[in-house]
């Protein structure tokens, strides 16, 4: 980990007169309080080399100087913030929530849109959008002609993230063909189609989903509720208290009976821990009212 002395107010390796300490710590200040991520100090050279080509591009010489500007410039805030975020994911990260989503979930779903009921999805964090077709494979099935008729009804993914360029690539659904392999070989077969070493996800499933950026630390622009949320590594990056306050808002977004699946290393606690009861691992389904 990198030192940061408080009293000398000195990063190894950089310019003080650039990047000081102190700019670290308004940084972390500023990031926690704009999207709730936790920038500990040993985060000092990444924040260093992630904000560094953002101080060049704005002409801001200095750090100090690029912190007055995200101070009164909200788009270049954004772009820092995003600039700090981590992206990395890849398809069928953590197997077991897709096995559960085919088996457990999805007869239901599948009633429901027979029966001229909406279906509601939410992929939040989706980040470069592996995780949501990931998912939306797994809804509509190997069956391509049923997994059609499907997506011709109510259902409806909202997949968000807050980086702009990761809501680039996941909208563009174009993925190298390597990327793909965890994928069970009877939904590629389905829901994919290969052009050299890439892989394109097919149109019936991109119509359905709607890429958005969201700060989920921010306002939430969403009426009616979801049957399932996907929220998975994501809240690692959080403290305990802005942990707790996102699972509530989720409980709050979710219809009785609805699942929250996160990732392996996260858990539900706090006052919406008993809105929720954990049904396998890192799954959780949302108790009726």
């Amino acid at each position: 980990m990198t030192a940061v002395s408080a009293s000398t107010n000195t990063i190894p390796g950089v310019s003080p007169d650039i990047y000081s300490a102190a700019d670290f710590a308004q940084i972390a200040r500023i990031i926690y309080s704009a999207a709730g991520i936790v920038l500990p100090q040993g985060k000092a050279m990444l924040v260093y080399s992630r904000i560094a080509p953002l101080v060049r591009a704005a002409g801001s010489v200095t750090f100090s100087k690029y912190i007055e500007l995200i101070g009164e410039d909200a788009a270049e805030l954004n772009k820092a913030v995003a600039a700090l975020t981590t992206n990395h994911t890849f398809f069928y990260r953590e197997a077991h929530h897709f096995d559960h989503l085919r088996t457990e979930l999805r007869p239901r779903l599948i009633e429901k849109l027979r029966h001229r009921q909406p279906v509601r999805v939410w992929s939040a964090g989706c980040s470069s959008g592996e995780e949501t077709w990931s998912i939306v494979m797994t809804l509509l099935g190997a069956d391509r002609s049923d997994g059609v008729n499907l997506a011709r009804g109510d259902l409806r993914v909202l997949a968000s993230d807050i980086a702009p360029h990761a809501i680039k690539k996941a909208e563009a659904a174009t993925y190298p063909a390597k990327d793909l392999k965890p994928v069970p070989e009877e939904l590629r077969r389905a829901w994919t189609t290969e052009s050299g070493d890439q892989v394109v996800m097919a149109d019936a499933m991109r119509q359905i989903v709607r890429f958005r950026l969201l700060n989920l630390h921010g306002d939430w622009p969403i009426k009616g509720q979801f049957d399932f949320i996907f929220c998975r590594n994501v809240m690692i990056y959080f403290d305990n208290p802005t942990k707790e306050r996102l699972v509530k808002r989720f409980s709050d977004v979710l219809a009785p009976g609805g699942f929250l699946y996160i990732g392996h290393s996260e858990r539900v606690t706090g006052p919406a821990a008993n809105d929720f009861q954990l049904v396998g691992p890192t799954i959780y389904r949302r108790r009726a009212a």
